[in-house]
C-alpha cells in the first residue's frame, strides 16, 4: 500500500459513494472538507488526516486509518476511517429531529387529482 492517495479514490474505495465519479463530484462541489480545507479531488489523503464528507443531509467526520486505491468489501473499507464520537451524536441527534418533524406532518387523505396537482405546481412554480 501507498503512504497517500487521492481524496476522490479514498472515499471510493472507503465507499462513501457509489462510483469514483460521484466522489469526484462531491469533491468538487465542496461537500468534503480536509483539516477544514475545502479539498479539490487530487489533494492526497494520508493516516490521521480529518476528512469532513457531507452526504445528503448528514455530515460525517473521520479520521484516516487506512490508505487504499482499490475498492475493497464493507469489511475492509470499514477500516479506513473511524468517525469520530461527535459526528456519531450529531448525526443520530440530527436523524431523531428529522424523524420527530416526519411524525408531526399531517398526512392527505387523498391523492391529489389532476386539477388539485396543476394547482400545486403552479403555486411551486411562482416561488
Amino acid at each position: 500500500m501507498s503512504e497517500a492517495v487521492r481524496i476522490d479514490k479514498w472515499l471510493w474505495a472507503a465507499r462513501f459513494f457509489k462510483t469514483r465519479s460521484l466522489a469526484q463530484q462531491a469533491v468538487e462541489g465542496g461537500k468534503v472538507q480536509i483539516e477544514g480545507q475545502r479539498a479539490k479531488p487530487s489533494k492526497l489523503v494520508k493516516c490521521g488526516m480529518t476528512v469532513e464528507v457531507r452526504i445528503g443531509l448528514d455530515v460525517r467526520i473521520v479520521t484516516v486509518t487506512g490508505i487504499a486505491e482499490k475498492r475493497g468489501n464493507a469489511t475492509a473499507a470499514a477500516l479506513l476511517y473511524q468517525e469520530t464520537d461527535a459526528s456519531i451524536a450529531a448525526r443520530e441527534a440530527a436523524a431523531a429531529v428529522r424523524s420527530a418533524e416526519r411524525s408531526t406532518q399531517v398526512a392527505p387523505d387523498h391523492r391529489p387529482s389532476k386539477k388539485e396537482r396543476r394547482d400545486l405546481q403552479r403555486f411551486r412554480d411562482r416561488q
